[in-house]
C-alpha cells in the first residue's frame, strides 16, 4: 500500500450498511436513544482528576506528575474525550441543549475548550466522510506528504497530534464556521475554570490537567485510537473498529464501524448491535491491540498519515452554501446529522 490517499467516487458504506441492519434487524431501534448515566461518569472522572490536580498544586514534582499525567490522566481525560463525543451526539440527555452542557463539562478537567468546536467539525465528519473539504479527521495532502512514512517523523506527528486537530486541520476546512455563540460561551467556561484552578490550587494543578489532555491525544498506548477509526490497513475497507480491553476504560469507543452505521446508539448498548447482527461485523478487519496496532503504524513504510480514503468525483463537490446549511440542521436538532449520517 503506498503511503499516499486511497480514493473513492461512491458514497462512504456506512448508510447503506444502516439501512440494511435496520431492515433486517429492526429491533436494532430498541437500542437507540440516550443514556443519562454517562453524566454521572463525567461527574465522577471531573472529581478524580480535580483532586489529583489539587494534590499536585500543594506538592508540586514535576517528574511525578509527569508519571501520573501519562498513567491515570490521559485514560481519564481521554474517556472524557469518549463522553464529550457521546454529548456531541445527543447521547447522554434527550435535549440538544443539555448534551452541550454536558460536553462543556468534560473539558473542565481538559483545559482546553474544544467541545463545541468538535461539535461542528465531527458532525460534518458523519455526514462527509472523507471530503478534503469538509471532513477535519482527514490528514489534508500537504499533512500527509510532510509526515511521510518514517518513524520518527509519525511519531512526532502523534506526539503533537492536538496541535494538528485544533489548529492545523481547522485551518484547512475553509468552508467550515468555527466560531459561534456556542463556541465562545465553552471558551469563557474553560477560561474561567482554569482562572479557579490556578486561583485556588495553583499553576502545577492546572499544568497536571493540560499535561493529561496533552498524553490523552497523542503518543500514549491510547494514542492508537487515532490511527485506529479509519487508517486503511485492508483494502477497500474505510473504517475499522477495536474489539481489545482498553474498551472497558473507554467507554467502548473503540466500537467504531458500529458507531458509524448507527450514531445514535450510545456506548454501552454498541456491543449488543454487533452481537444483534453479527455478520455485518465479524467479516470486517478489526484490531485487537493497541500495541500492536502503534507498532505497525510507526514501523510499517506502508502505513502513513496518507493511508486514508479521500472522496473525488462529483459527489465530494459541496458548496460552501451547503457546509452551511448542513450546520444549520445540526445546530437546530442534530437529526438529520446524528442520525442519518
Amino acid at each position: 500500500m503506498e503511503n499516499t490517499h486511497l480514493t473513492r467516487s461512491s458514497d462512504e458504506p456506512h448508510k447503506a450498511r444502516r439501512m440494511d441492519i435496520l431492515k433486517n434487524y429492526p429491533q436494532v431501534r430498541a437500542l437507540m436513544g440516550s443514556d443519562w448515566t454517562s453524566g454521572l461518569w463525567i461527574a465522577g472522572i471531573l472529581l478524580l482528576q480535580v483532586s489529583i490536580a489539587a494534590y499536585f498544586g500543594a506538592h508540586p514534582n514535576p517528574w511525578l506528575l509527569a508519571l501520573v499525567a501519562f498513567a491515570i490522566g490521559a485514560i481519564a481525560n481521554h474517556a472524557l474525550f469518549v463522553l464529550l463525543h457521546e454529548a456531541t451526539h445527543n447521547s447522554i440527555y434527550k435535549g440538544t441543549v443539555a448534551n452541550r452542557w454536558a460536553g462543556i463539562a468534560c473539558n473542565l478537567a481538559q483545559g482546553i475548550p474544544s467541545a463545541m468546536a468538535f461539535r461542528n467539525y465531527h458532525l460534518l465528519h458523519h455526514k462527509h466522510q472523507g471530503n478534503l473539504d469538509l471532513d477535519a479527521d482527514l490528514p489534508g495532502p500537504v499533512e500527509a506528504k510532510m509526515i511521510g512514512n518514517h518513524p520518527a517523523r509519525k511519531a512526532l506527528w502523534l506526539f503533537c497530534f492536538l496541535i494538528i486537530q485544533g489548529f492545523v486541520r481547522p485551518a484547512r476546512l475553509k468552508k467550515v464556521q468555527l466560531w459561534n455563540g456556542w463556541v465562545i460561551t465553552n471558551l469563557v467556561c474553560a477560561l474561567a475554570f482554569n482562572t479557579a484552578i490556578v486561583y485556588f490550587l495553583g499553576w502545577t494543578a492546572l499544568a497536571y490537567l493540560l499535561v493529561s489532555t496533552w498524553f490523552a491525544v497523542g503518543l500514549h498506548p491510547l494514542g492508537a485510537r487515532w490511527v485506529q477509526e479509519h487508517f486503511v490497513f485492508k483494502d477497500g475497507q474505510e473504517t475499522y473498529s477495536y474489539y481489545g480491553p482498553w474498551n472497558k476504560l473507554m467507554f467502548n469507543v473503540g466500537y467504531h464501524n458500529e458507531h458509524h452505521d448507527i450514531m445514535n446508539i450510545s456506548w454501552r448498548r454498541l456491543p449488543a448491535l454487533r452481537r444483534m447482527a453479527p455478520e455485518y461485523y465479524d467479516t470486517l478487519y478489526a484490531h485487537h491491540s493497541y500495541a500492536l496496532l502503534l507498532r505497525k503504524f510507526l514501523f510499517d513504510p506502508a502505513v502513513g498519515a496518507g493511508s486514508r480514503v479521500i472522496q473525488v468525483g462529483a459527489a465530494a463537490a459541496y458548496t460552501a452554501e451547503t457546509c452551511d446549511k448542513n450546520l444549520a440542521v445540526g445546530a437546530a436538532s442534530d437529526g438529520a446529522v446524528t442520525t442519518e449520517g
